[in-house]
């Protein structure tokens, strides 16, 4: 997870974590999408509370389900605080309108630990938990079982293969399966990534780019190769901007210069990778070294092992998250 208007009126249905439907065990491939109204967010992090945040704030329903109740307060608090900063900026002499704002976005948002219930009337399944091929294989597989035929499943992956986490779905759920990518923090960043795979039908991509104009973003399309679009050319810019620093070519401090004044980007490299976290980078490009090298998706040197970066990582100094990375956060 890596970052640099018209509206459907609600049909009338059961509420979104309810008792489950029935459903018909073969729906016709490739036939036209409805609308997604309703959503279930599998995560309560950053990620998932973000777009459960900017889903529900635009008039669609929610439900945002995790492991635990804890987990699921964890996101609701991340959501209130984030509501109550908006609403601050909104209104910020009148307290009643800023608690009638923050009222209105969780009016549309409920939340259960149980997954049965959760995906028991969805037009969309969205995950956003741990970024491990095989956690959201398991996810996707115990979902097919109990979602209703029709709901559209997504990744928010930023650097998987939405194929390779769609394989464990039935092939019929394959038809409807694609990637959401959206960026960090969500209530800010304007971009989601929408990505289709060879199987994924035409109506599922139209249904998802409708979706992200509601919520009032804008929506790109990929396929399904390494990164998407932004991280496919962001992770190997970021790696070799740390070759340079190792080989002594540049400072730290004069690369980033150099890039924002140069190239017109709000943010260096190296302050970047520090935003991003240096864990989470070697984590993408490890996967990737491991994963999409062997295939021809992406060729061995973009991502090759940085061994300043390893070091790093290895003493704990991960960036912005840690108070330390290539630059000194610890006064801040």
């Amino acid at each position: 997870m890596l970052a640099l208007y018209s509206r459907t009126p609600l049909r009338a249905r059961a509420p979104l974590c309810a008792a489950a439907r029935s459903f018909s065990t073969s729906p016709a491939p490739h036939t036209a999408a409805r609308p997604v109204e309703r959503i279930t967010v599998f995560g309560a992090g950053l990620m998932g509370a973000g777009i459960a945040q900017v889903a529900a704030a635009n008039g669609v329903k929610v439900c945002m389900t995790d492991v635990s109740d804890a987990a699921v307060e964890n996101g609701r608090a991340i959501i209130t605080k984030s509501l109550t900063r908006i609403a601050r900026k909104k209104s910020p002499d009148d307290p009643a309108a800023q608690k009638q704002f923050v009222d209105s976005v969780f009016a549309n948002l409920t939340t259960t630990t149980h997954a049965k219930e959760a995906v028991s009337n969805p037009d969309l399944v969205v995950e956003a938990i741990v970024e491990n091929l095989a956690t959201k294989q398991e996810l996707f597989r115990r979902l097919d079982e109990i979602a209703p035929t029709d709901t559209i499943f997504a990744s928010n992956t930023s650097s998987l293969s939405i194929r390779r986490i769609a394989e464990t779905s039935s092939k019929a759920r394959r038809q409807r399966f694609a990637g959401f990518h959206a960026f960090n923090p969500v209530p800010q960043m304007k971009l989601v990534e929408i990505i289709s795979t060879d199987e994924t039908s035409p109506a599922v991509t139209a249904a998802l780019l409708d979706l992200c104009k509601r919520m009032k973003k804008v929506p790109v399309q990929c396929k399904d190769t390494p990164g998407f679009i932004v991280n496919r050319l962001l992770v190997p810019y970021l790696l070799e901007a740390i070759r340079m620093v190792e080989r002594g070519d540049a400072t730290a401090e004069d690369i980033d210069t150099a890039m924002k004044l140069g190239a017109g980007l709000p943010m260096g490299p190296l302050e970047l990778s520090d935003f991003v976290g240096l864990d989470t980078l070697s984590h993408i490009a490890r996967g990737w070294r491991d994963e999409r090298v062997s295939t021809g998706e992406i060729d061995a040197q973009q991502v090759a092992q940085v061994q300043m970066l390893e070091r790093l990582v290895e003493e704990g100094n991960k960036g912005r998250k840690s108070g330390k990375g290539f630059f000194d956060y610890s006064n801040n």
